[in-house]
């Protein structure tokens, strides 16, 4: 498959900026708000951050999509319903069938 490994230098946050903004990301967005007790807690709450990030989150990239695409449903289809995500910390607004 001729993969090879690229190492980066220590301390070079901008030769790897993809993972560093993604880094920077769950810092800011999850882990600055929670106390985490222990390794169960903490992969728990990566775990729900990480669904929430791939289904719920906005990314202007993305044209203000998730990277799982939901459909955009017209105003008249219903009441919007919140749906908590990483324990009540971030929310998704969804429209409810009438």
């Amino acid at each position: 498959m001729r993969i090879h490994e690229v190492v980066t230098a220590p301390r070079s946050p901008w030769q790897n900026a993809n993972v560093e903004r993604l880094i920077g990301s769950i810092r800011r967005e999850c882990l600055d708000h929670v106390i985490v007790v222990n390794e169960a807690g903490l992969h728990r709450v990566l775990t729900a951050y990480v669904s929430y990030y791939m289904q719920s989150r906005t990314h202007l990239a993305l044209e203000k999509d998730a990277p799982i695409s939901r459909p955009v449903r017209p105003s008249w289809i219903g009441r919007i319903v919140v749906t908590p995500h990483v324990g009540g910390l971030h929310h998704r607004y969804d429209r409810a069938a009438a």
